[in-house]
């Protein structure tokens, strides 16, 4: 039995790597963190106090363990993306972009694991360098689903994809670590990046040369959904400005996407999921009835969980794309 276990995983090349990742992950934050994480963050509470998330922070490897260990929900689906596009290759069935080895599939899979390490080292340490991880780590996830639509869109070669996907978080990983918080610009990368996927998504099913231009008055009405209404951009212009993006991705999409995907019901469930977790999130903090900070339970560890199943939604959303048809997607 053991030993069919492990020759499974030495078939499943990228399983193996990424699990092998996480295991070193895990020995060094370990190893460090016996040694000392470094200097608090600022921002952060001292030990025995509420965190920023309602959890009481404690002493030892990690300062909020379950708003901490309950990371390992992107860890585990992450793993399990690479684990079905391996089985894809044994079983010689690649009916999408997002089957089988494919570049574009590979990377969706390490940044949704990627997403577990950097939280963790923000509520397991309590550090500035951890805080930048987690954001980072959440601006790698969230560009990607926009871009792979603007590319489509735009008839980007895979070179330039990955050449704007990188660029892109080089940039950010450099504006974060250098400006902090909104990159000194009043900048929400990834809020933005959550309209700008909306958007192309409407995009991609709904193109049009006419509504190429109209796509960007979505973004207001995702926004609203997450509470910043048009009346509150007006009145804080300079904290709004980036509302210019939301015509972005009229601005690269040149033409109708080449494939179709199904909307349900991993997409919906995904945002399904997503939604009611962003509403479980508000509840995680100090100030809220419903916080708690010496439960088992709480509120931010459950906004984990529910995201990365989130990630997995879209990952099964993503694999039913095909090329387009005259019928036109479900």
């Amino acid at each position: 039995m053991y030993r069919d276990f492990f020759s499974g995983i030495t078939k499943q090349k990228p399983f193996a790597i990424a699990l092998a990742a996480v295991i070193l992950f895990f020995v060094l934050y370990v190893w460090f963190g016996i040694s000392g994480w470094g200097p608090t963050a600022s921002w952060e509470q001292e030990i025995g106090e509420i965190s920023r998330w309602c959890e009481r922070v404690q002493s030892g490897l990690f300062f909020e363990p379950v708003n901490a260990l309950s990371n390992l929900g992107f860890i585990f689906s992450g793993l399990v993306m690479l684990w079905v596009l391996g089985n894809d290759v044994q079983k010689n069935r690649y009916l999408s972009s997002f089957h089988g080895i494919n570049k574009k599939a590979l990377l969706y899979a390490g940044v949704s694991i990627w997403l577990g390490p950097g939280s963790l080292l923000m509520h397991g340490t309590h550090t500035a360098w951890g805080a930048w991880a987690d954001n980072l780590s959440m601006v790698m996830y969230i560009v990607l689903p926009w871009l792979i639509n603007v590319s489509q869109l735009g008839r980007w070669d895979q070179r330039h994809f990955f050449w704007a996907y990188f660029s892109l978080v080089t940039l950010y990983a450099l504006g974060r670590g250098l400006y902090g918080e909104g990159l000194g610009i009043n900048l929400d990368l990834f809020g933005l990046s959550i309209v700008l996927w909306v958007i192309s998504e409407t995009l991609h099913r709904f193109w049009s040369p006419r509504f190429r231009w109209l796509s960007g008055f979505v973004g207001f009405a995702v926004a609203a959904a997450f509470g910043i209404t048009p009346i509150d951009m007006m009145r804080s212009p300079e904290s709004y400005w980036w509302i210019i993006f939301f015509w972005l991705p009229a601005i690269f999409s040149t033409g109708p996407a080449p494939t179709q995907r199904k909307y349900s019901p991993w997409f919906m469930l995904g945002m399904g999921s997503y939604f009611l977790a962003f509403v479980i999130w508000q509840t995680g903090k100090p100030n809220h009835p419903l916080c708690d900070p010496d439960s088992l339970i709480q509120a931010h560890g459950i906004w984990h969980l529910m995201t990365a199943f989130s990630t997995w939604c879209f990952f099964l959303f993503f694999r039913t794309e095909q090329p387009k048809t005259s019928k036109g997607p479900a």
